[in-house]
């Protein structure tokens, strides 16, 4: 059974993953930005559930990271970044996941803002996971 750290570095690692997409997409004009905004989504996702792993918190089995960010709050753990933008990226995982014909609508993205937010988040918690 791996440990919580692990656990934790794994999920980091997959944050990191994820960044690297976004980050080459974005220069991608013919990139769709529901592509984009479904992997940046998934990055913070996976840093803030690397967050609580690596604390011993268990979180419940979800892609809403405004739940996953208030988890962090009612810890008293220190939160990412811009976390009041967090929710803007819940549409591009839950509403586009799923075959439910909001994938089919134009989709706009601020690409330098889902690269920030990424960035930061994922510089917040390698930063925090090694106190």
């Amino acid at each position: 059974m791996e440990s919580s750290a692990d656990f934790a570095r794994l999920l980091l690692h997959r944050a990191r993953d994820d960044a690297y997409v976004v980050e080459h997409l974005c220069a991608d004009p013919m990139a769709p930005d529901w592509v984009i905004g479904f992997h940046a989504q998934q990055a913070v996702e996976k840093a803030l559930k690397a967050m609580l792993a690596g604390r011993e918190i268990e979180f419940p089995r979800t892609h809403n990271i405004a739940m996953l960010a208030e988890l962090l709050r009612a810890h008293g753990l220190p939160m990412p970044p811009a976390a009041q933008e967090l929710p803007r990226l819940v549409p591009f995982d839950v509403a586009l996941r799923y075959d439910d014909g909001a994938a089919d609508e134009e989709v706009r993205l601020d690409r330098d803002w889902a690269r920030s937010i990424v960035s930061g988040t994922i510089t917040w918690a390698e930063a925090h996971m090694e106190k």
